[in-house]
């Protein structure tokens, strides 16, 4: 038995497709709701209410919360379905395959909708184009996060997931290099009459058409039904060598030892990704209305992260090996921990170095965030593949829906409570507070709830045989 790497990259293009239009969701969405309902309550855009009162731009977070949220509790309700549907579909391209092509379509033809909708200032036609992008991508996330485990051996499952987590951030890359050019605060700080659409256009077209195409490698270089057959002894080993307390059998009830287990581990992952999606969420918001600084500094930020992550990936699966994945993760949420912690002294610099009246961007937050990517590197890479241990090949996308379920309740509520303890507390910074809290509370469920099962040894060949015979 050993990882195919060729093969584990090319459905790594899956994810790759997946966190490219995240990127640019995250990064861009809150803003135009930010911009978009300071002129619905205020009557003037967000730069010129940052300008005369900023802590009106606090007030609006609320609602920029629940919009954000409403995308998250249909992620909540469909991810589930999408994944439990897929494991029942059997069509010529595989039981995965319908869901991604459909999802990656749809998703990338209303997806440049979005900031055109933004730019006319019509604010429902922007959140129904946001909620179709999101129904068709949680059409195609479950099925294409299902589709590792599918044709990897459970012992394996954790280099594999590193490969195509470090996939995923290449295409986060290149949403944040697109950030880097396009500035979104060269569009928000200007008057109404100087902007221009192609700043905020130009990201989305490029996201749609590069997701088109990941999703046309995966399918003509993965055929689905092909692998499941030739990897049916590999995958059977693979569940002899399982890291859980005990076999499972789809014939009978999950055992108490093994429900434990993912109850606990879904409850940690719900509360860091309750800080993790906070962060996501309001960062750059935090950047320009707070720091006041360009929003080329959160691409940035995210480039910082984004490597650190690589490298965490890159090592996750060898450190797994010899300490087990359960002190994998303890280690990158306390990681995490240290890095919020620290995310909490930094303020304004007040030094004004750019145009609009921009200030220099606190360096200590580039520190912040490569410790950051690197801890949650090491969380990501081995929480997926303990809770889809602990079913067989028959239920991967129902469990994959358990794993998003947590994911995204957490990120319904998170983005809603945060932005009322913005609007009660009028501070920014009660987002690394919040989020540093979470981590902990998250670190110490993880770490005296969950056993330390370690897999069997599995041999990995190297060198030019890791590439595989296909």
């Amino acid at each position: 038995m050993k990882l195919n790497y060729k093969r584990t990259f090319l459905i790594g293009f899956a994810f790759f497709g997946i966190l490219l239009l995240w990127q640019v969701y995250d990064s861009w969405c809150p803003t135009f709701l930010t911009d978009i309902f300071a002129r619905r309550m205020y009557h003037i855009s967000s730069a010129e209410l940052k300008a005369g009162d900023p802590n009106k731009i606090l007030n609006v977070q609320w609602i920029v919360g629940i919009i954000m949220a409403c995308d998250n509790l249909a992620a909540l309700i469909l991810l589930p379905i999408f994944g439990s549907l897929s494991d029942k579909t059997k069509t010529p391209i595989g039981k995965r395959m319908p869901y991604i092509l459909v999802g990656t379509l749809v998703s990338a033809v209303a997806f440049p909708f979005i900031p055109l909708f933004f730019h006319a200032n019509k604010v429902g036609a922007m959140v129904v184009m946001m909620a179709i992008v999101l129904i068709f991508m949680m059409m195609y996330r479950n099925p294409a996060v299902a589709l590792m485990p599918d044709i990897t051996p459970k012992p394996l499952r954790a280099k594999a997931n590193g490969i195509i987590n470090i996939m995923g951030y290449l295409g986060g890359a290149f949403a944040t290099v697109l950030g880097i050019f396009l500035k979104l605060s060269d569009y928000i700080n200007v008057a109404d009459s100087a902007r221009k659409l192609w700043i905020i256009e130009v990201p989305f077209i490029v996201a749609s058409i590069l997701m088109v195409i990941s999703a046309f490698v995966l399918f003509f270089t993965i055929k689905e039904n092909k692998l499941s057959k030739e990897l049916a002894d590999d995958m059977a080993l693979g569940e002899e060598m399982a890291a859980i307390e005990n076999p499972v059998n789809d014939d009978a009830p999950m055992s108490p030892a093994n429900k434990r287990m993912l109850l606990a581990i879904l409850g940690a992952e719900f509360l860091w990704f309750m800080a993790d999606n906070a962060i996501g969420t309001y960062i750059g918001n935090f950047v320009i209305y707070y720091l006041n600084s360009a929003s080329s500094s959160t691409m940035l930020l995210t480039i910082i992260g984004g490597l650190a992550s690589v490298i965490g990936f890159a090592t996750a699966g060898s450190i797994a090996d010899k300490i087990g994945r359960k002190w994998t993760i303890s280690c990158g949420l306390a990681i995490t921990v240290v890095a919020l912690t620290v995310m909490c002294f930094v303020t304004p610099t007040g030094r004004a170095v750019g145009a609009h009246g921009e200030h220099a961007f606190p360096a200590l937050l580039f520190a912040v965030w490569a410790i950051k990517g690197f801890g949650m590197a090491l969380v990501h890479n081995c929480s997926f593949p303990m809770v889809v241990e602990l079913c067989s090949s028959k239920k991967i996308g129902k469990f994959t829906g358990f794993y998003y379920a947590a994911s995204m309740s957490a990120q319904t509520i998170t983005p809603v409570l945060l932005g009322l303890m913005f609007r009660i507390t009028l501070a920014w910074r009660a987002l690394p507070i919040y989020s540093a809290i979470l981590f902990l509370a998250s670190c110490v469920v993880f770490t005296t709830q969950v056993k330390n099962i370690k897999a069997k040894k599995v041999e990995n060949v190297h060198g030019l045989e890791a590439l595989g015979d296909d």
